[in-house]
């Protein structure tokens, strides 16, 4: 949970976003003053830039007290009209966001960004339950089996499990049944003795083991093939794994967590996955949604990517009305996985300052590699004049 404290001094907008930082499941307290501030554990503060604006020595108070309080993040509300910045002192931890009356986009990107150090981003009520149930289940040992397509956030849904778990500071290993030749599969999740196979001039104990006290990730584990499947089975059950070309058994003490983007019950009933390692995987299904299916997370992503990829030096660029508009409307068919492409070209495009509607080329308005170059060149050519 993000602990976020808002200096009100100049926020017509406060109890607007007071509920919607409280509705994505922030703790918010509200200070009229930085006198106020104590030491309570606030990971973001909020401030007007009335409050840095009175004088530099105020905005130097600021910044000593963001520091021995330990304050993450610092965003300044301003409307077009700051004149000090901290951004040369704290980088990327300090931003200056113009919040625009009455327009629920700029403090939609506000809120993003207040909270996007979750690495469960949440700004829909269906990743809200997903989040909830995954913080459930990660209290417990159960297997958990994640199915959704490509480009939703499996794996991120896996990560917050082991990090909500109590085996978090154990090791967290993801391994990709689809990438590792057949042949080579057991001996990677197994471990094998030296001299097993030609090439084995050690020993390797595999990631079963090396995972000991932590959490495996099986990514994609419908591609596994079926001669491993019965073993994998074997493992589960008793929790105990042989090293290819050894006698000696291992015991193992690992949480299983297993994605696909698959329908199981048809690959169980074509016989391409076994029946029973099926059901000793789905003790605890969960399903994510399609970004189109979840709008809301939409511009919180967003948030989350241009941060990563901005300049430190400059301020958070401003994400027009009509930018936002298209990314909340667009189908989205390759999901964040496309959305992250569009968002960096279109940071590109803009050279990292205002994001607007021109600025977003998505892959589903070309037919052909020539017209989409073609489109860039002219949209570069455009920007330019």
């Amino acid at each position: 949970m993000t602990n976020v404290s808002i200096i009100s001094l100049g926020i017509k907008e406060l109890e607007v976003l007071k509920n919607k930082l409280v509705e994505r499941d922030a703790e918010v307290k509200i200070f009229s003053s930085l006198e106020e501030l104590s030491n309570d554990g606030t990971s973001t503060l909020i401030c007007h830039s009335d409050a840095l604006n009175k004088s530099k020595d105020e905005a130097k108070n600021l910044l000593s007290l963001a520091r021995s309080l330990k304050i993450k993040k610092i965003i300044q509300i301003e409307n077009y009209a700051s004149t000090f910045s901290l951004k040369s002192e704290l980088g990327k931890s300090f931003i200056r966001i113009n919040l625009i009356k009455d327009d629920k986009y700029s403090l939609e990107v506000l809120i993003s960004y207040a909270l996007d150090d979750e690495k469960f981003i949440t700004g829909s009520k269906e990743s809200l339950m997903l989040k909830n149930l995954s913080k459930k289940v990660a209290n417990t040992d159960v297997t958990v089996f994640i199915n959704g397509p490509t480009g939703t956030g499996k794996e991120v849904v896996a990560n917050y499990i082991h990090d909500q778990s109590s085996r978090k500071e154990n090791p967290f290993i993801a391994v990709n049944c689809a990438a590792i030749p057949e042949n080579m599969l057991e001996a990677i999740l197994f471990g094998h003795e030296k001299g097993s196979f030609t090439g084995a001039s050690h020993s390797n104990k595999g990631i079963f083991r090396a995972a000991d006290k932590g959490t495996l990730l099986l990514d994609e584990i419908s591609e596994m093939p079926l001669s491993l499947q019965a073993k994998l089975l074997r493992v589960l059950q008793e929790k105990k794994v042989t090293p290819v070309g050894g006698n000696r058994e291992v015991e193992i003490d690992v949480r299983i967590i297993a994605t696909t983007n698959r329908n199981m019950a048809e690959e169980v009933k074509n016989n391409n996955f076994r029946e029973d390692l099926y059901y000793r995987l789905n003790v605890f299904p969960i399903k994510t949604f399609r970004l189109s299916q979840r709008s809301d997370d939409i511009i919180p992503i967003v948030v989350s990517i241009i941060k990563k990829n901005n300049d430190e030096n400059k301020d958070f660029p401003y994400l027009s009305r009509k930018a936002q508009e298209f990314l909340k409307n667009h189908s989205w068919s390759g999901n964040v996985r496309e959305l992250e492409n569009v968002i960096l070209r279109s940071l590109v495009l803009s050279n990292s300052m205002n994001i607007n509607a021109e600025h977003i080329i998505v892959d589903e308005s070309v037919q052909n590699h020539n017209e989409y170059y073609q489109q860039l060149e002219d949209k570069i050519f455009a920007l330019g004049n």
